[in-house]
This record gives C-alpha cells, sequence and structure tokens, in this order.
C-alpha cells in the first residue's frame, strides 16, 4: 500500500510536471503566435502607410503638374490676346508707311506751287482738300501727323536730326529750324521721325 501511494505520487508529480511543460509550451507557443501577430500587423500597417505615402506623392505630383499646366496656359493665353491687341493697333503699319510719301508729295507740291493765276489757284485748292481728306481718312485708321517742331527742342523720340546749320537768330540756337519731312505717329507708336534742321 505504501508502495502504491508512493507510486501515485510519483504519477502525480509526473502529470504536473508534464502539464506544466505543456503550460510552458502553451505560453511561449502562445506568446510567439502574439509576437507574429504583432510583427504581420506592423508589417501591414508599414505596408498602408507606404502606400499612403505612395499616394500622397502621386498627388502632390499630379498637383504641380497641373499647377504649371495651369499657369503656361495662362501666360500663353495672356501672351496671345496682347499679341492681338498689338497687332490689331499697328497691322496697317506696312499700308501706312507706303502711303506716306504720297502725302509728302502733295505737301512739295502745295508748297512749291505758287501763282497768281486763277485756274492754277483753282487746281491747288483742289490738291489741298483731296490731301486734307486723305489725312482725315488715315487718322480715322490711327495715322497722325506729328505737330510742326520749328523753334522746339530737339526730342530724339520723335525727331531725326540729318543736319545743323548757323542759327538764324539767337533763339534758335539749339533748337530745330526747319521740318524737311513731317514724322507720323501710329496708335502712339512713332513709325516715322520727323526729318529736321537743328541751328548751331
Amino acid at each position: 500500500m505504501a508502495e502504491n501511494k508512493e507510486q501515485d505520487n510519483i504519477e502525480n508529480k509526473e502529470e504536473q510536471v508534464t502539464e506544466e511543460s505543456q503550460e510552458t509550451t502553451e505560453d511561449t507557443a502562445s506568446e510567439n503566435t502574439t509576437e507574429e501577430t504583432k510583427e504581420e500587423a506592423a508589417e501591414e500597417a508599414s505596408e498602408e502607410l507606404s502606400e499612403v505615402d505612395k499616394l500622397s506623392q502621386e498627388l502632390a505630383e499630379m498637383k504641380d503638374k497641373y499647377l504649371r499646366l495651369y499657369s503656361e496656359f495662362d501666360n500663353f493665353r495672356r501672351r496671345t490676346s496682347q499679341e492681338k491687341l498689338t497687332l490689331q493697333k499697328t497691322g496697317s503699319e506696312k499700308v501706312m508707311n507706303a502711303i506716306i510719301p504720297t502725302i509728302d508729295d502733295f505737301e512739295r507740291a502745295i508748297a512749291n506751287t505758287k501763282s497768281d493765276n486763277e485756274e492754277v489757284k483753282q487746281v491747288l485748292d483742289g490738291v489741298v482738300m483731296i490731301k486734307d481728306k486723305m489725312l482725315k481718312t488715315l487718322e480715322g485708321q490711327g495715322l497722325k501727323q506729328m505737330e510742326d517742331a520749328t523753334g522746339k527742342e530737339l526730342n530724339t523720340d520723335y525727331h531725326d536730326a540729318i543736319t545743323q546749320i548757323p542759327a538764324p537768330t539767337e533763339e534758335f540756337k539749339d533748337k530745330i529750324v526747319d521740318v524737311v519731312e513731317n514724322g507720323y505717329i501710329l496708335n502712339d507708336k512713332v513709325i516715322r521721325y520727323a526729318k529736321v534742321v537743328v541751328g548751331q
């Protein structure tokens, strides 16, 4: 009987040791499983974060491209409208430059025709009328004849000094003595400088 008790005690101890080792193994296994689960969760979270980072980076790049494209288009639109405006204002510059010498011819003809003959006077009046009408028509298109600069100081923004002569009087010293050819302005742009003679 004592032997049986000892044997039962030994068996109980063995069972306890076995149970304890099983519990330890289970604890270790559960700890390992928990650590693996944590690692997997961390990996998943880092993958999600990296995907979010990628998407936010792509979004930032798309925004940047959009802003650049928008600003380029805005610049293009502004430049095009400015070019249109300039073309409208000065598009007729070539035609005006071609017509201006004809007006010069009219002015020379008027200046050189001096006669008391009534018939010649009538022809001269007709020529003056044609010249004035032509100038009015061109003024409607934005062309203006510069004011007579005789007696004024030389302004290189509007005048082109072709020669210098001794001043006829003191008041003409360093001033414009004569205008050889009138200057013309087309919509605030000088298309022909007035050719002038300056007194010394």
